[in-house]
């Protein structure tokens, strides 16, 4: 059975639902034998800032008993960086490129816009409002409708792509942040991000991480993200979704479509298995072909319930 893997987040078509995501695949450059990008839907860049940014001390990683724990600090080369060195060899591939945006003051995410709408080979735009390894920036604007929306207005003001907004899982009220966002102007809403966590080093009485406290990823936050991505559908179910958090099979991938995602992120299985987005995709058309699913839309909201 052929099935048709095209989907779209609002505006923006993918050739299928898989894209890796921010953090695990770089610039789109580091996995090129292995990961192809232009064979993903797309892939969302590491979080830019207007200027490099050298992140946070090490230890910034620890591995957990399903996922990991990270403190990386948004470490990134800058969007200069970016525009100069990666997007030319991106747009010869013709890969479909989502900037990850972020900064510490409102401005410093128009700037980054700013400076990627001289580019051609720019497919949209996720702002980075729910990273918990930042002490400016972050989930201090992710956790605050009010500033989330004005900030978001801020972007869309500066940009005609699409713009997707990354929610915070730790934020309070998390339909309350999405529509706060959609009433700032996203096209879609990215979630999840990682959930803050803590690992303790028993022997040396002391956090693992430099920063102690992380983001934990990986398949211990599947069920809390599935949950999240059901809950956003359920409440604004005209809003697209792109879902994340602990994707490793096309089986996963199919559940958060299920839940009202319209396509999804592979991020952590990616530092086990460089591939696996690849091998994601291939699974998920097996999983469609093998329920009679004839176009992988079908799948988008199709939860039952009662």
């Amino acid at each position: 059975m052929s099935v048709r893997l095209a989907t779209r987040v609002g505006s923006l078509a993918l050739a299928n639902p898989v894209l890796a995501a921010s953090g695990t695949y770089g610039y789109g450059l580091d996995l090129l034998d292995l990961c192809p990008p232009e064979r993903l839907g797309g892939f969302v860049s590491k979080g830019l800032s207007p200027r490099p940014r050298a992140g946070n001390p090490t230890p910034r990683t620890v591995e957990t008993a399903a996922g990991m724990i990270n403190s990386i600090g948004l470490q990134n080369v800058g969007v200069e960086a970016f525009c100069r060195d990666a997007l030319p060899l991106l747009r010869e591939r013709a890969a479909v490129v989502v900037v990850n945006v972020f900064g510490e003051r409102p401005e410093e995410y128009a700037e980054v816009i700013a400076r990627c709408e001289a580019e051609t080979g720019v497919a949209g735009y996720e702002l980075n409002v729910s990273c918990p390894n930042v002490t400016a920036g972050g989930m201090e604007f992710g956790h605050d409708p009010v500033q989330l929306e004005r900030l978001t207005a801020l972007c869309r003001a500066a940009t005609r792509r699409p713009l997707w907004v990354k929610l915070s899982p730790n934020a309070p009220h998390l339909v309350d942040t999405g529509r706060a966002a959609v009433a700032g102007g996203a096209d879609a809403l990215t979630l999840i991000n990682t959930l803050r966590a803590i690992a303790i080093d028993a022997a040396a009485r002391r956090p693992v991480l430099a920063t102690a406290y992380g983001g934990l990823s990986g398949p211990a936050i599947k069920p809390i993200a599935l949950r999240m991505v059901w809950d956003v559908h359920k409440a604004l179910p005209q809003v697209p979704l792109v879902g994340i958090g602990g994707i490793e099979t096309g089986r996963d991938a199919a559940e958060f479509l299920l839940a009202g995602a319209s396509a999804v992120q592979v991020g952590t299985a990616i530092f086990r298995d460089a591939a696996a987005p690849l091998r994601i995709i291939g699974e998920l058309d097996a999983f469609c072909a093998a329920h009679g699913v004839a176009e992988v839309a079908e799948l988008i909201g199709g939860l039952s319930w009662r």
